[in-house]
């Protein structure tokens, strides 16, 4: 697949980028991308929600009434579940909700996105951006040059840059991450995705 890169202001330039098959027009696995995001959604989870059980709230444990001679059921103390303030029955306790995936499913899943979007012609490739200071409205007329204000976006560069990252970082719908940020959730939770130029060589190394 070749696609023409674009420079910042959304013109095309001189140069065009061949896109891997191997990559970028695989036949997309559908389970595996379902594994992938199931397991980043997951690891989001801090999974720290805690209910108290009769033996860890405060309280007397004297005996409220007689075991016999009530004519009611037999009570314990001040703690039982079932008067108000005492523990709760079964509650929810810490827990780690993320599991274990295989490396090269994880793989399979980020070429099955990526081919996902090079099929619905989601992908633009764009010269490598530098940006001289922090200026959100530097990253918006970008955006807007490209014709993608209105969408979510998913920049992905080569490199750390400081200055476009917090460029964009201020703006909803728009992201940017490095090659090795790149998750399968990213990619199919934007509208278009935009590749540097230099990214391309670097994710066909790690996917291949």
């Amino acid at each position: 697949m070749e696609l023409a890169v674009l420079d910042r202001t959304g013109k095309a330039t001189s140069k065009k980028v061949q896109l891997s098959d191997d990559v970028f027009g695989v036949e997309p696995n559908e389970h595996a991308v379902y594994l992938d995001v199931k397991q980043y959604l997951a690891n989001q989870r801090q999974g720290t929600h805690s209910a108290r059980e009769r033996g860890e709230v405060r309280g007397s444990t004297r005996k409220i009434r007689k075991q016999k001679g009530s004519g009611g059921a037999r009570f314990g103390d001040i703690k039982s579940p079932l008067l108000r303030g005492g523990g709760r029955v079964f509650g929810p306790r810490p827990k780690v909700y993320g599991f274990k995936l295989n490396k090269k499913l994880k793989q399979v899943a980020r070429k099955s996105a990526l081919s996902m979007m090079a099929n619905d012609k989601a992908i633009t490739v764009i010269e490598d951006l530098k940006f001289d200071a922090v200026k959100t409205k530097d990253y918006v007329q970008f955006l807007d040059n490209l014709k993608l204000s209105d969408k979510k976006t998913l920049l992905v560069l080569n490199e750390q840059d400081k200055n476009v990252y917090l460029s964009s970082r201020n703006l909803k719908g728009a992201k940017v991450v490095t090659v090795s940020e790149l998750n399968t959730y990213g990619i199919l939770n934007a509208n278009n995705l935009l590749l540097s130029e230099s990214s391309i060589a670097t994710i066909e190394k790690s996917l291949s």
